[in-house]
């Protein structure tokens, strides 16, 4: 098993930086105000629990006083400070935990915001499972970090520094001996530490592997049963979990190593200045009470710095966590909106050129998907594009969407080229059938919404209608309204293309792509959605990919494809009487298709 995505040396040795939480304050800045009352909640609450032990050695040496209303005044001041403690305590953990949640999803937001956007170079090298799982699992550690570790962590230093100074004004010589452990804390902590970074950015990435491992397997669960790799999928997501647990056992280890250490030397030295103390007191040097304040101030001390060591791990995981989280949001995607954007004439009349475009996939630098390709789509023409898989047909759909770029030529529409239009714009005058259509967890109502979302239910129907999809709709347990399930996993492939047409006649843009947009429909179908897209591309440039050419005999143009050029085009009867690849093609086929019949 390959080790999972971001685990180079360069990005382990990056992990160590605990800077790299400096990644949250464009995130935080924002909530001034929360941070600025968050911090005042925790100052109060640090000061309150330092003067706690002096008002425990004014009762502890109220004992021995004989005045009954000084004794009751030492109680009840101990309590009303136990009660402001409780009270800023309350209100420094609704602000930082309100101040965590707020971050982490505007956090979420803009990672999502920025990868909805990417376009598909970018997940030919990403794992979508991966970047869900950034989204969920590592936004969660910095959730209990900014949610609690960090205010943990700045009211434990305020307790450790207080501490230290009321101790040494206490008793300089017991504090003398308390510091002297303190190279024998800080050592252990800075050595184990720098091991707990990496683990932890290791165990990250493992967590993330072992997402996209469960997503690509359930994602195409179908595919998975009806091959019955059921076993291989186990196993597979068994090993990277497991892998996933092995790291995390490491890490777990290392910072169980560094608590027993740091508890150990911090409460041994408490052991020890208690004896001396005690001394002391028997040799009337301190008061009880002076000790038991000195013993109060060195256990908030000692936890102090045994709080800070396991928070220090907890930042170090976090760290990591928005190291990758930045990462995505300042990825960089190889289809960019320009800087200064063009407007397309309106109304756009939906011409498209293809001047001189040579395109080769991301993944394939060396194999030319399109070579030199000289294409011009009049407004209003609908033109087909045939040939054997792999030939580029798909990919000029591709391009047309500026889903990539081309790395020679252009593409333009309506005389201008995409590249110089925001992607959004342009789209916005682009309707698309895909050959694998996409069906979302919702209502066919809205599946069919999605290609127009302010269109009205009847304008719903219309085009449900006119894809021949209305029938079947009507007859779901709840009509428009039924819910098809992740992906339409109620539907047919047939119903979903046609739900996907209804769509695309809903948007009602002037330039329609239709990938293989009949492939999986039965025949009395195919002819009632053929006659709705006869229909539909009349006022609107159509470009109609097809493997099936009894599909697209009646296109006003149809262009041929072989290996990533054109190799003719005309008419399908004037191809026909050419000869050449398309006769090959429809011999092929029609006669295949007059056996059948037979």
């Amino acid at each position: 098993m390959a080790a999972p995505q971001g685990q180079s040396g360069e990005e382990r040795e990056k992990s160590k930086r605990i800077g790299a939480l400096a990644g949250l304050a464009p995130f935080i800045l924002p909530y001034k105000w929360l941070v600025v009352l968050a911090g005042m909640a925790l100052v109060l609450t640090a000061t309150v629990s330092l003067i706690l032990p002096l008002a425990v050695r004014r009762v502890v040496d109220g004992f021995e006083t004989e005045n009954a209303q000084l004794l009751d005044s030492y109680f009840s001041a101990a309590l009303a400070i136990a009660g402001l403690l409780a009270l800023g305590t309350g209100l420094r953990y609704y602000l930082v935990t309100r101040l965590g949640e707020r971050v982490v999803a505007d956090i979420r937001k803009a990672v999502f915001d920025r990868m909805i956007g990417m376009s598909p170079a970018f997940y030919e090298k990403v794992m979508t499972g991966e970047v869900l799982s950034r989204i969920t699992t590592d936004t969660t550690l910095i959730l209990s970090v900014i949610g609690s570790s960090v205010s943990v962590a700045l009211r434990n230093v305020l307790i450790f520094l207080g501490g230290l100074v009321l101790m040494l004004l206490t008793s300089a010589k017991l504090t003398g001996m308390v510091l002297l452990l303190v190279p024998a804390v800080i050592v252990p902590i800075i050595v184990l530490g720098r091991r707990l970074r990496a683990l932890s950015r290791e165990n990250q990435d493992w967590i993330a592997a072992s997402s996209g491992s469960a997503s690509e397997a359930l994602l195409s669960v179908q595919t998975v049963q009806a091959f019955t790799h059921e076993a291989q999928s186990r196993a597979s997501f068994a090993d990277v979990t497991e892998r996933a647990f092995v790291s995390a056992r490491k890490r777990i280890g290392t910072r169980a190593v560094m608590t027993i250490i740091v508890i150990f030397l911090v409460f041994s030295g408490v052991v020890g200045v208690l004896w001396i103390g005690a001394r002391d007191v028997r040799a009337d040097v301190m008061s009880v009470g002076e000790l038991v304040q000195f013993v109060i101030y060195s256990v908030m001390v000692a936890g102090a710095v045994g709080a800070l060591s396991e928070i220090w791990g907890e930042l170090q995981r976090a760290a990591g966590a928005t190291e990758r989280l930045v990462d995505l949001l300042h990825a960089e995607d190889s289809v960019k909106d320009p800087a200064q954007p063009r407007t397309l004439p309106e109304p756009v009349k939906g011409a498209i050129g293809f001047e001189g475009v040579t395109f080769h996939y991301p993944t394939r630098p060396s194999q030319s998907a399109l070579s030199g390709i000289n294409l011009d789509v009049k407004p209003g023409e609908t033109i087909a594009l045939v040939g054997p898989s792999g030939a580029g047909k798909s990919t000029i759909i591709q391009l047309l969407l500026r889903f990539y770029d081309p790395q020679q030529g252009r593409v333009t529409l309506d005389g201008i080229s995409l590249c110089d239009v925001t992607r959004a714009e342009f789209r916005h005058h682009v309707a698309l059938v895909p050959q694998d259509p996409v069906i979302f967890a919702d209502t066919a109502r809205e599946n069919i919404r999605f290609g127009r979302p302010d269109a009205s239910d009847a304008e719903v129907e219309a085009a449900a209608r006119a894809a021949a999809a209305h029938d079947f709709l009507a007859r779901l347990p709840d009509g428009y309204d039924s819910y098809v399930g992740e992906r339409g996993l109620m539907l047919s492939g047939g119903q979903k293309q046609r739900i996907a047409i209804a769509r695309a006649i809903l948007r009602d843009a002037p330039v329609l792509l239709l990938d293989e947009a009949t492939s999986a429909l039965d025949a009395e179908s195919e002819r009632a959605v053929q006659h709705a897209v006869d229909e539909m591309s009349a006022d609107r440039t159509t470009i109609i990919v097809a493997h099936r050419l009894a599909t697209v005999k009646k296109a006003d143009r149809i262009v041929v494809f072989e290996e990533g050029r054109i190799v003719a085009e005309g008419t399908h009867d004037a191809l026909v009487a050419e000869g050449g690849l398309y006769a090959r093609l429809a011999r092929l086929q029609f006669t295949e298709g007059v056996e059948d019949a037979a």
